[in-house]
Formats: structure tokens, sequence, C-alpha cells
């Protein structure tokens, strides 16, 4: 019961700020161009369950399910479904009154928050905690009992690690691998990652002194390229780090790296499941998410579950931004399309993309609980 509180609070906190932040963004935006915000909530407000505010012209909510948020502004066709308002009767104070960059702007600063929180996060743990340097001597620190790889399904599967199979400890230094000389971890790496699956001879010194060998199989992790999931081998073991201090601007540059990493990687790995060249089964939701959290709040504390909010925060904007029906990339196609042919697209038509992108998104999210369970199962 205590495990599920943990997750749950976890996922409560990680999530309610960056999507609390894109809706503000949303709202500042709107305001700073005459955009008429009729609604701003956090949570869900399904079934009229959660408390809500009206102040001058805006609802102020709070939903009871605290998961997504959004912001309804006049004259825009969204999920809502809110279709009044004639097209020869606009309203200066609607978006569609609105040329087309104040309509980017207005659908775009949700996404520029969530980097911005992102860059913001990063940059304190970075500034704050600085970073850890590897020691080149190939001198071990730990020892991974156990690391996931494919089973013969393709399923991940958590088996004992080489380096476990090995009898490597701690302060052992690693000689030879297949009779290649090591003297740095970069050695390591370039003897072992392209040897999943294969079985390759060991040479180490423990702790004592002592000069030991053995041939070891060495397992293939799943890996994302870039394109692709792949395996890569590895042994299970991690070497002696050394703090390392960061001015500001150090952490800084950092950070935005950081966050450019994380939106290139997520990128691509939506791409990899659009054209097939990632399964489905890698694909998670709010359940994993949940896990997830739960876990870096049990194992790693506060500063680790911040981090996993700068992920979920860069991960979030860039969802919204793709162009995809319902969401703010989806809306700001319409609006550029209706920038270059300039008039606006028949209600109708807007109002069947919108019935698209929900099913869409809503099936997507029930397949990601149903994927996350019966990951978790396995």
């Amino acid at each position: 019961m205590l495990d599920i509180l943990i997750s749950l609070f976890s996922i409560v906190f990680i999530i309610t700020i960056p999507v609390f932040l894109h809706e503000l963004g949303h709202f500042l935006a709107a305001k700073s161009v005459g955009i008429k915000v009729e609604k701003f909530y956090v949570g869900m407000n399904l079934f009229g369950l959660g408390i809500h505010k009206k102040i001058n012209d805006t609802e102020y909510g709070l939903g009871l399910f605290p998961i997504g948020g959004y912001v309804k502004v006049s004259g825009i066709i969204d999920e809502s479904m809110d279709s009044d308002g004639a097209p020869d009767d606009i309203k200066d104070y609607e978006f569609r009154s609105k040329n087309t960059f104040q309509k980017l702007w207005f659908l775009s600063a949700g996404v520029i928050m969530n980097f911005i929180l992102s860059i913001i996060i990063f940059t304190g743990l970075f500034f704050s905690q600085g970073t850890q340097e590897l020691i080149d001597e190939p001198k071990i620190n730990e020892v991974q009992k156990s690391i996931v790889v494919f089973d013969a399904n393709n399923d991940t599967v958590s088996v004992v690690s080489p380096a476990y199979n090995l009898g490597l400890e701690k302060n052992s230094i690693i000689l030879q691998i297949n009779g290649n000389d090591i003297n740095t971890w970069l050695d390591i790496s370039d003897n072992i990652t392209n040897k999943a699956d294969s079985v390759v001879l060991v040479k180490w010194k423990n702790d004592e002194g002592k000069i030991l060998s053995d041939n070891v199989k060495i397992e293939g992790v799943p890996t994302f390229d870039g394109t692709s999931i792949s395996k890569k081998g590895i042994l299970g073991i991690s070497g002696y780090t050394i703090p390392k201090s960061l001015g500001f601007g150090e952490s800084f540059i950092l950070s935005v790296e950081q966050t450019i990493g994380i939106i290139k990687s997520s990128f691509y790995g939506f791409k990899g499941i659009v054209t097939g060249q990632i399964s489905l089964q890698y694909l998670s939701g709010i359940v994993g998410i949940a896990k997830e959290a739960g876990n870096v709040a049990k194992s790693s504390g506060f500063i680790s579950l911040l981090a996993l909010m700068a992920f979920i925060s860069s991960n979030l904007g860039l969802i919204n931004i793709l162009p995809i029906p319902g969401l703010d990339g989806g809306h700001a196609t319409i609006a550029i399309i209706e920038g270059i042919i300039r008039r606006e697209i028949p209600n109708k038509m807007k109002i069947g993309i919108q019935i698209v992108g929900f099913v869409l998104i809503m099936s997507l999210f029930m397949f990601t609980i149903f994927n996350d369970i019966k990951n978790i199962i396995n």
C-alpha cells in the first residue's frame, strides 16, 4: 500500500508542475495578444469533479483527476468541440481574429514553457550537484548482479550479469579482453559493445593482486541508437568517478545540451515506433511513468525525481509540438494552412479533425496502460 501511495504522489508531483506551466504558457501568451481566456484548468474536470472559480471572464479550476490540463480560449475549436461563433462575426478577442504569428505564439507558448522548465531544473541540478567524471583506470567500483536483456521472443527479461558470473569484484582491474590490453574504460567499451551474445576471454587482477582469467558470454542489453533498438554488449560493471563542480554558465550550457539530447532521442524514438523500426512493447504511458516515479522516489530521492520531471517536461513539450490532431502541433498546422490559403477551414472539418485526434490519443492512452501492465507483470 505504501509503495502505491509513493508512486501516486510522485507521479502527481512530476506531472502536475510541467502541465501547470504548459497551460500557464498558453494563458500568458493569450493575454499578451488579446485573446480571451475562458477556462484555465489543471487536472481533468471529468464528471464535474473538481473545484473552480470564475474571476472576471476566466473560469479557473482544479480537476479531481490530477493528470492533464487545458486552457480554453474564445474562437478556437479544440477538444471541447465548441463551434459557436459565426464565420462572418469575428470578435477581436477571439483566437481566429489573430494573425498567423499571433496564433502560433499562443499555440507554442506551452511547449516553450516545458523546455524552459527542463533547462531550469537541469541548470539547478548541475550547479548544485556538479557532475561526475569517470577515472580512466579500468578499476571496478560496482558489479551489477543482474541486467535487463532480450529473450528469444524479443521481450526484456532480467538475467545474471556477465561480470557477476565471472566473479569480478569491487576494486578488480580489467587487464585484457580477448588478448587486447585494457588501459581505460573506453577500451572496455570498444572490446565489448559489438560482442553481444559472444564469448570473450577476460583477464583481470583482483583486490589481492592475484591475476585471473576466464571466458564469459557477453549479454546484449536493449539500447536505442537513434533509429532503432539494438543489442549492446556489456559486462555489468561501473568505474570510479570524481566529483567536478560547475559554474552557472557551464551548468546552463550543459542543461541546454541535456534538454536538446532528450528531445532528439525522444523524437527519433517516436519516429521509430511510427515507422515500425521500434516495437510497440517499448511504448510506455501513465502506469509505467508512475512505476518509474515511485522507484526513483524510493531509491534515489527528491533530486532524481526532479531530473525525471525535467525529462517528462521535455517529452511533454515535444509531444505537443508534433502535428497530431488535437495537440498544439495539430492546431498550429491548421493555423499555418489557414494563413497560407487566407481563409478559415470550415468548422465541420475542424471538428472532424478534433474527433480523429481524440480517438487517436485515447486509443494510445489505453494501449499504453495495457502495455505497461503487461510489462510490469512480465
